[in-house]
């Protein structure tokens, strides 16, 4: 069982977030809206959390969900919170926790939520909204809604949900980063990015005079067609070929993920830029907008990373399904660092310190 764990304290020294000062230098340092920096992250993991010997898959930088030992198969738990979206909140929830799941090799199981409710501004309707938005996104997945917790929170300007996916995987179907190696390719399905271009949309839909009415709905539609969900091209290359690591990118953008990835598998990566597909509402909204779509959130799409021999196998498998893939990198030795080709030349991948949209939105709030 032991090759499966992820000593933290080994990945820490060979972790690639290196653009933040130690935490000893940064006492006065308050954190921008997003994920907490990877450095900080991986110290506190090794500090606090502990081993055991039914706990399969410790926490790490790039790990999707914890893993947990029972007799014949493993339990995969996943906690995921919603705080920058407010439409169809519930329905996020749901999905963005089975995403972690799946990416696992697992199924979905049992869900549980937290609903934070804002001292009034929340009434039996909104309440009643996003119980069945969470229900809708459970019948959808196969997934069992079966508890959690609602309270009215003080100091809140917006509902927050805080979900809470069980899922199962049989023990010979666990999929953990550690598997990738040189040589493999790099895999990206649906394109990039569906989450960040439709939370714009719904959450801010007065965007100005170049973004009709007609291209806006397109855009928020976008959640559900082709929607934030990854468990079905999860469970076909799963399914369809030998499969070395699966992650789906979503704060911090494609970039991100691929940053984190990277550093679970402690491998490099090369990119190449014109091969990453960028949805044309996406390419639109970043120019109009001034972002850049590898930093935007993006659930939705799913990074595989599979032997180059069975990228051509897994392309097939998914198309057959209706779900766009393509190679767009190849894994090397980590000291080469993780780079992005473009136009000709060799740079390294772009870091975000914070997602696209947390950026906008803090320019003008949600």
């Amino acid at each position: 069982m032991k090759e499966f764990f992820y000593f933290l304290d080994d990945l820490y020294g060979k972790i690639i977030f290196m653009n933040y000062k130690p935490m000893s230098e940064r006492r006065t340092f308050s954190y921008p809206t997003g994920k907490l920096p990877a450095e900080d992250l991986a110290k506190l993991l090794i500090r606090y959390t502990q081993d055991d010997e039914r706990l399969v898959v410790r926490p790490g930088i790039g790990i999707d969900a914890t893993v947990i030992s029972f007799a014949d198969r493993y339990l995969v738990a996943k906690t995921d919170p919603i705080t920058f979206a407010t439409d169809q909140i519930g329905w996020y929830a749901v999905h963005v926790n089975a995403n972690d799941v799946a990416v696992m090799g697992g199924i979905p199981r049992w869900f549980l939520a937290t609903l934070l409710l804002p001292e009034g501004k929340a009434g039996p309707d909104e309440v009643e909204a996003i119980f069945a938005q969470i229900s809708m996104a459970c019948q959808q997945l196969g997934v069992v809604f079966c508890g959690g917790h609602t309270e009215i929170t003080c100091g809140l300007e917006r509902p927050m949900v805080v979900g809470q996916m069980l899922g199962e995987v049989e023990k010979t179907k666990l999929i953990i980063p550690n598997k990738a190696r040189p040589g493999d390719d790099i895999l990206l399905t649906k394109g990039i990015a569906i989450e960040g271009t439709a939370l714009i949309a719904r959450e801010r839909g007065e965007l100005g005079e170049h973004f009709s009415e007609d291209w806006v709905k397109r855009c928020q539609n976008l959640l559900r067609a082709p929607g934030i969900s990854v468990v079905p091209e999860a469970g076909i290359a799963n399914g369809a070929a030998e499969v070395h690591a699966m992650h789906d990118p979503t704060e911090g953008g494609l970039a991100t993920a691929l940053y984190e990835l990277a550093s679970a598998a402690r491998v490099g990566m090369i990119v190449e830029m014109e091969k990453i597909m960028v949805l044309p509402e996406t390419a639109f909204l970043c120019q109009e907008l001034k972002l850049d779509p590898l930093g935007l959130i993006a659930s939705g799409a799913l990074l595989i990373i599979a032997p180059h021999g069975d990228s051509r196998k897994l392309i097939t498998a998914l198309e057959a399904e209706g779900i766009s893939s393509a190679v767009i990198g190849k894994i090397w030795e980590s000291e080469k660092g993780v780079k992005l080709s473009k136009q000709g030349k060799v740079e390294d991948l772009p870091f975000f310190h914070q997602d696209e949209v947390a950026r906008l939105f803090g320019k003008g709030g949600v």
